[in-house]
């Protein structure tokens, strides 16, 4: 009776995952990035968190908004652009379909866990992680 009343008290006996949520702000005049999922790469887990209109996110593993196990992990940006000018494919003189280019938001180096310099060690005490980025360099 002890060991499930601890489960219910230290992790919710929701397998262990700890709730984990933040804000992702342009570094050079904090306003939020409101476009694009963040990525958790861990070990042997990965977990996203979907920016809102206000730059904030909410980490799920197996499901949405369900938290992230204790452990260490690299962050990547995935999607955070927007949609350019369409463009008209044409082939043989005839339109065959529609192209519409995608426009980055935040500098490249946050694309890719391996480069954007992000990191975390999530562990009980882990609430939340807020962090800046970059815009496009030009």
């Amino acid at each position: 009776m002890l060991l499930l009343l601890t489960c219910i008290f230290v992790a919710g006996c929701n397998n262990g995952n700890i709730p984990l949520s933040g804000t992702v702000t342009f570094s050079d005049d904090g306003s939020p990035l409101t476009k694009g999922t963040v990525s958790f790469e861990g070990a042997s887990v990965r977990a996203f968190g979907t920016l809102d209109n206000k730059g904030h996110y909410v980490v799920g593993t197996a499901k949405e908004r369900d938290g992230i196990p204790p452990g260490e992990y690299k962050i990547a940006l995935i999607g955070a652009g927007t949609s350019g000018d369409a463009m008209q494919v044409m082939e043989h003189g005839q339109m065959v379909g529609g192209m519409t280019t995608f426009i980055p938001l935040v500098d490249t180096k946050f694309t890719s866990a391996e480069s954007s310099g992000l990191s975390i060690t999530v562990d009980r005490s882990t609430k939340t992680f807020d962090f800046k980025v970059d815009r496009p360099q030009k």
